[in-house]
């Protein structure tokens, strides 16, 4: 017997199961609940004319049209299943939670699948999303300027098993006109709030939840604006490690890329850089000169840093002075700058 679940248990009573997602392949595409297994009912093109009938004939001849894909299409759905999982306990969600969760779940069913459906489907799952943004948790911020090595601390905090969510993972992007260099592409807006939602729901709210400071925009896609306010007004540990150290760190970084691309990443911020300081940039990098085209960049991206971050709270900000971007001896910094903070706190 088909069960029908809410948001709240379908994701719980699914984790270690297959999530079925039966929505066409293009609806998968654009974004999805992060894990599901994509296995349409319907194709694109047959969506699109099942839905072109629906408007110009009605319900009932849609329906008709529906049916005459309908066996073909289950067959296909079972044998990749098979393929895909050996798993008898099913969960299955589509749009809107109605037909075509409903008959592929009906005929799971039959062929004797343990079948959960969400119900409202996809929708309701993107409502959960954009409103657990405003959640209240305990966010630190890690602050500190370009080259301070933030997404290498922000990784052996990962391995010291602390909270953290590595936003710069999940955009594909490492925020700076350079931060796509050498990253896959990107996931849509829809998508990365979908994997944003269920990193977040993994968290202890209570406990501390390490964010890297970003701007709101990360390359292609931005932060929820829920989720930015609160980072705005988070605790932030600050980082401030020598401009020769940060130096060294980004030409042994990027040192490596392709001439090209350094040179078509420097030519997005021209209209900022200022025409001189770009041709400047440009001329070091085909001399390959990395050390003095990223001076000037340097300096540019600390102007920005700085003037991004003087409307913060400074009684929320606690600057840590570093002498090296090494991870793991700034992750035990700040960690230990985190546990003396709550404990000067809490004796007020």
């Amino acid at each position: 017997m088909v069960q029908k679940l809410n948001i709240d248990a379908f994701l719980q009573q699914s984790t270690g199961h297959p999530v079925i997602d039966v929505r066409a392949p293009g609806e998968f595409l654009h974004a999805h609940i992060p894990g599901a297994i994509s296995l349409p009912l319907f194709s694109d093109e047959e969506r699109a004319v099942i839905g072109t009938i629906y408007k110009q004939k009605g319900r009932e001849e849609a329906m008709l049209k529906a049916l005459d894909y309908y066996g073909a299409n289950m067959q296909r759905i079972i044998s990749d299943l098979k393929k895909t999982t050996d798993d008898k306990k099913l969960f299955v969600h589509c749009w809107r939670g109605g037909m075509r969760s409903g008959v592929v779940s009906w005929m799971l069913d039959l062929f004797g699948y343990q079948v959960s459906t969400l119900n409202k489907g996809y929708k309701v799952f993107r409502a959960a999303v954009l409103e657990s943004f405003s959640q209240t948790r305990r966010l630190v911020i890690l602050g500190g300027k370009t080259g301070s090595a933030k997404t290498m601390v922000i990784h052996e905090l990962i391995r010291q098993q602390q909270q953290v969510i590595d936003l710069e993972g999940l955009a594909c992007h490492k925020g700076s006109a350079f931060g796509g260099l050498n990253e896959p592409e990107s996931p849509s807006q829809e998508q990365f709030e979908n994997d944003l939602f269920m990193k977040l729901r993994k968290t202890d709210a209570s406990l501390p939840i390490w964010l890297e400071d970003e701007s709101q925009r990360i390359g292609p896609v931005n932060l929820p604006n829920a989720l930015w306010a609160q980072m705005r007004n988070a605790q932030v540990i600050y980082l401030e490690i020598p401009f020769e150290e940060r130096l060294n760190y980004l030409v042994q970084t990027y040192g490596e890329y392709e001439q090209e691309e350094l040179k078509a990443a420097t030519l997005r911020i021209r209209k900022r850089l200022g025409g001189l300081e770009t041709n400047k940039v440009i001329q070091h990098l085909e001399s390959k000169d990395m050390k003095s085209a990223f001076n000037i960049l340097l300096h540019y991206y600390d102007k920005n840093y700085l003037r991004a971050t003087k409307n913060r709270d400074e009684t929320m900000i606690q600057k840590i002075d570093s002498s090296t971007v090494d991870a793991s001896a700034n992750a035990q910094l700040i960690l230990q700058a985190l546990k003396n903070r709550w404990i000067n706190s809490s004796k007020v």
